[in-house]
């Protein structure tokens, strides 16, 4: 077929292959009908099919964050994950879901944290390939992000990642191989440079990684697209190995690409390779000659999204067996800003608009007999910002567009409070009028935030004036999502008639790059209502008489998102001393932690009983409560390590300094890197209980080959055969980890435990099995910077068998000659 599509490209005229090569707009690609080429359309997907221009703003299901998905450690449940996203992206026409996020929680103050699979290579890539084999295997493409060195938020389009080769070998490259040895069809350039071309500013114009590396070594054929606006060279990006520059319409390329070519510059046959590759990926998904796509047989959206939140979920501790819930329970005080707002998904690209939520309070009720009482409290709110002005106040909404001349020349519909609308190329100033009645008497407050350059009025008082334009980087880092207001507060007296306020915003239109023009504005509003400190003793008086207390605390979309890392792993607010006054007054107290990345938990070593629950999606209230009352089990082991206080996480400052983010601990990332400065983490990797116990009997090694080979890897790496019981009362799933424990060498550090091997496990009560784990050869070797390859070194190995990183029951030895 590969000569097929070298005479399809042999049709084009140059300026036609060249427009190929950007995206026709942000989410589809351009067609040619002359070469029986289709568009194809991509969307964002980690968490969820968004869709394009049209269908993001309709259903869209919202699974569970990708390290909730990852916590269950079942390559076999990411399989199932996997084909219902293909499913989910062919009921929205979508050929290419951007996902799955490959790198890795290097830092847990990083704001996309939530997006990745685990701080372990090993467990990201196994997960990673499974996404890949399951999605693909259904005619869908994936793409696998971000390649390569992307674990940091902070000044994300500009940085440059200094990785040396052993750690890019052993550490941040094994997913994107994993991921490129199940088949990927496409990859996605990041944002940052990386190491030895420091002038290199995104990793669009980096050759060696892109063309030397990742397409002749490791034999990748797919498409190379550019992070979105990351691509700001012509030549220099397209001879790197760049395929596609996104978003659409515009961008480098286009006629500067063809002028490069005539000029020298590029190479024709650069380009017509690329070209080949687009051929290529539209084979694959269906969109060559005539559309072969077809609709994808997915599981029931509430069913699957439901099993796959509980299956997720860790128990971090569960004293008394307060979990689960006993029969005897007949009152529930449910408490916390996360029990009334729950976080179900993290902020950026991954997020997605869906049709319904589940929230913690549905979920007890529709489980629980309908005897039992549950009283719902907040108990403060931990939000920086107000919430967006609620419908019933805002009685007028009006924006009307202007172009360069000051002539009105549109009146877009505006959606409430909060909106990011689109306008068209001649818009250069928008105007926003806006009335707000308040009735209820006290002190109301109100937020009024425009991105870009603007002044605002409220109640004919200008309370903010900026010169400051919008830019591409508004987007990119996020600021449109929360942008900042001033606050204002308006007294409505008792027994007086309703207040109103008017709000008179005169704005310049954004220009966002590659993510067009438009107008962001926020309304913001509370009205009066108890301090934190009441509502904290309100939600004492309410435990106080609750058989139990479930306290669901967490992060917010202030808080975790693409765009910024965080500053602190504290709990926004007074969520703390909500925990412990609350525990106080009930000691029959459950903390539910509603969190994407880890938090600071000082108080976890106190309470009787801890889930890590996540951002669990849709379904997120059916599925805790699931967890919560037995229904379900928590199978789920922690994909990553949770520190007891901000001294002990080895990585927490994500600051690039002068431009470079430097890499220096090396291959001690994570969990390798507590072992190597003995320190003993608040809960270790792969930590988790359930509702059952376990017992490893006993652990065997077989070593068929030891002696390695041409290529520096052993011909057969050992395989382990685990005997496990389940000595408790119910069936559960059970995660057996197997760590590799290498021999010293001089001069080149080793993890003391690295992850080589994991199964997940289901056993009936009182039963034993038997699993038998490999471990892959190269679990064994390191890349040697000198010789520039993999080698085994010779010594005794040990593998660790046991239930997390710092539990182990066996140990076993083998020697490498």
């Amino acid at each position: 077929m590969t000569a097929d599509l070298h005479q399809r490209v042999g049709r084009l005229s140059l300026e036609d292959k060249a427009r190929l090569l950007t995206g026709r707009t942000g989410w589809v690609l351009h067609a040619a009908a002359e070469i029986g080429l289709l568009p194809i359309t991509v969307s964002d997907g980690p968490a969820g099919v968004r869709g394009t221009e049209v269908t993001q703003d309709e259903h869209s299901a919202s699974l569970p964050g990708p390290t909730a998905v990852a916590a269950a450690w079942d390559t076999e449940l990411m399989e199932r994950v996997g084909r219902f996203f293909a499913a989910e992206a062919r009921r929205k026409d979508v050929d290419v879901i951007l996902a799955p996020v490959l790198n890795l929680q290097r830092s847990p103050a990083g704001g996309r944290h939530f997006e990745c699979l685990s701080e372990d290579p090993h467990l990201t890539a196994e997960l990673g390939a499974a996404f890949v084999r399951a999605v693909q295997g259904q005619g869908v493409g994936t793409c696998p992000k971000h390649f390569i060195g992307n674990e940091t938020e902070q000044e994300r389009t500009g940085y440059v990642s200094r990785i040396d080769e052993r750690t890019l070998r052993e550490v941040y490259l094994p997913p994107f191989e994993a991921a490129i040895t199940a088949g990927a069809w496409t990859v996605m350039a990041a944002y940052n440079g990386v190491d030895d071309e420091v002038e290199s500013s995104t990793m669009t114009e980096h050759r060696r990684l892109l063309t030397d590396l990742l397409k002749d070594e490791l034999g990748f054929d797919g498409v190379v697209f550019s992070d979105w606006a990351a691509t700001r060279s012509g030549a220099r990006s397209a001879d790197a190995g760049l395929d596609i520059v996104m978003p659409g319409p515009d961008g480098p390329w286009g006629r500067a690409l063809v002028d490069a070519v005539r000029a020298g510059e590029v190479e024709e046959s650069v380009v017509d390779d690329k070209v080949v590759r687009l051929l290529r990926l539209a084979e694959r998904v269906g969109r060559l000659d005539r559309d072969t796509t077809s609709a994808v047989a997915g599981e029931d959206e509430r069913v699957i999204l439901r099993e796959v939140g509980s299956r997720g979920h860790v128990l971090l501790r569960n004293e008394g067996d307060v979990l689960p819930l006993p029969d005897s329970v007949r009152t529930v005080a449910l408490i916390g800003p996360n029990a009334v707002d729950a976080h179900t998904q993290g902020g950026g690209s991954a997020h997605v608009n869906t049709g319904y939520l589940v929230d913690p309070a549905e979920g007890l009720r529709e489980v629980l007999p309908e005897h039992v009482e549950v009283t719902l409290v907040r108990g403060g709110d931990p939000r920086r910002l107000l919430p967006i002005v609620a419908t019933e106040h805002l009685t007028e909404a009006d924006l009307t567009l202007y172009d360069g001349h000051g002539e009105a020349i549109d009146a877009p519909e505006v959606p409430g409070g909060a909106f990011h609308i689109h306008v068209q190329e001649s818009a250069e100033r928008a105007g926003f009028l806006a009335t707000l009645t308040l009735a209820e008497p006290g002190t109301h407050r109100i937020e009024v935030a425009a991105v870009g350059a603007h002044t605002i009025r409220v109640d004919d008082e200008t309370v903010s004036e900026s010169d400051r334009r919008a830019s591409v980087d508004d987007i990119l880092q996020s600021r449109h999502a929360h942008p900042d207001g001033p606050r204002v507060e308006i007294e409505v007296p008792e027994g007086s008639e309703p207040r109103t306020v008017s709000i008179d915003v005169d704005m310049e239109v954004g220009d966002f790059g590659g993510f067009g023009r438009g107008v962001i504005v926020q309304v913001r509003h509370a009205s009066p209502g108890p301090t934190v400190e009441e509502e904290i003793q309100e939600a004492v008086r309410v435990a106080e008489t609750a058989d139990v207390a479930i306290v669901v605390v967490g992060t917010n979309d202030e808080v975790e998102s693409e765009g910024y890392d965080r500053p602190t792993l504290d709990l926004p607010g007074g969520q703390d001393e909500l925990v412990r006054r609350v525990y106080a007054a009930n000691p029959n107290t459950v903390v539910v932690v509603n969190a994407g990345a880890p938090v600071l938990l000082p108080w976890l070593d106190q309470v009787p009983a801890v889930l890590w629950s996540w951002f669990g999606g849709q379904e997120y209230g059916h599925a805790l409560a699931d967890t919560l009352t037995g229904r379900a089990e928590p199978t789920g082991r922690l994909p990553w390590t949770l520190p007891r206080d901000h001294d002990d996480v080895p990585i927490l400052d994500t600051r690039p300094v002068d431009g470079i983010h430097d890499y220096a601990e090396g291959v001690f990332v994570g969990h390798r890197a507590y072992d190597r400065d003995g320190i003993e983490p608040h809960r270790p990797f792969g930590f988790g209980l359930g509702y059952t116990t376990w017992r490893i009997d006993d652990a065997a090694l077989s070593t068929p080959g030891t002696t390695p080979g041409n290529d520096g890897l052993v011909t057969d790496a050992p395989t382990v055969t685990v005997t496990l019981t389940n000595t408790g009362r119910r069936p559960g799933h059970h995660v057996v980890q197997v760590y590799l424990e290498p021999p010293t060498e001089a001069g080149i550090p080793r993890p003391l435990r690295s992850l080589a091997a994991f199964a997940s496990v289901r056993v009936a009560p009182g039963r034993t099995v038997t699993v038998d784990l490999d471990v892959p050869p190269r679990a064994l070797a390191i890349w040697d910077p000198v010789e520039h390859a993999r080698r085994t070194p010779e010594g005794v190995y040990h593998l660790a068998v046991g239930s997390s990183s710092r539990a182990i029951a066996h140990r076993l030895a083998f020697k490498v000659r």
